[in-house]
């Protein structure tokens, strides 16, 4: 149960606007505000933004 608490799964979704999506986990200890980092968006191919929801 801890496991889940401290670091939960997190989807991270493109800001292209393409709807596609990253599945991870992170730490909400040490980031405790939301996620955002730039990955590869295959559907317009290139790498752009990926912002976390919750």
């Amino acid at each position: 149960m801890a496991r889940n608490d401290i670091r939960p799964l997190i989807k991270l979704r493109s800001t292209a606007g393409t709807g596609y999506t990253y599945v991870t986990r992170k730490n909400r200890r040490n980031t405790p505000d939301r996620l955002a980092l730039r990955k590869y968006d295959p559907v317009v191919r290139r790498h752009v933004l990926f912002r976390e929801e919750r």
